[in-house]
């Protein structure tokens, strides 16, 4: 399962700063949410210094949001992907972004499957890259700093009441959140219609 090859991952990178920082940003290209509750979970035990994970969660996942945005503006200088979409239908959608980036970004951070899509049509329409990573700092601090937070309060709970079964309890609520998430999503979706 991804959530234990992240473990791992954490596990190998020992005792060593910039090994777990790396381990916990390669984490967050893996899987980012299960990355963000095992390095609040290790942060609790003390297995991670607190700001070391935490800063560590919101480079990765900074860096992945800026590449889907890069994808999508490389993608654009493909000829065959570029056809699909028309320069003044680009043009549109670009104008429309560029007046709803934060909206945008901030909406797509917190429903799942929104990030691939709507990161890489920004970059692909061209979107001003400065307010959207300026949106995508703004939108990592809040879910990340939110999630970590509930996954240090879980790791109490789970240390204190499940002891070696922890690592369960973990992949449950990892479970639980890609469940929770997807069932958000299709709520949005059907209250579109």
């Amino acid at each position: 399962m991804l959530a234990g090859s992240i473990a791992s991952i954490l596990v190998l990178a020992g005792h060593s700063p910039l090994f777990q920082a790396a381990a916990i940003i390669l984490g967050t290209f893996i899987l980012e949410d299960a990355a963000t509750v095992i390095a609040a979970m290790q942060a609790q035990q003390g297995a991670v210094p607190l700001p070391l994970a935490l800063g560590s969660l919101y480079a990765g996942i900074m860096l992945g949001d800026l590449g889907l945005y890069g994808l999508g503006r490389l993608s654009a200088h493909v000829r065959w992907v570029a056809r699909h979409l028309p320069p003044h239908r680009q043009e549109a959608i670009r104008a429309w972004i560029s007046g709803h980036i934060f909206r945008v970004v901030l909406v797509s951070r917190f429903l799942p499957g929104l990030r691939l899509p709507t990161y890489t049509t920004c970059g692909f329409v061209g979107a001003d890259l400065r307010p959207f990573a300026l949106a995508v700092v703004v939108a990592t601090l809040c879910w990340t700093s939110l999630l970590f937070t509930v996954s240090l309060k879980l790791g109490q709970f789970l240390m204190d009441h499940m002891g070696t079964w922890r690592w369960a309890g973990a992949i449950f609520f990892i479970a639980f959140i890609a469940v929770a998430g997807r069932v958000v999503a299709a709520g949005v979706q059907e209250a579109r219609r």
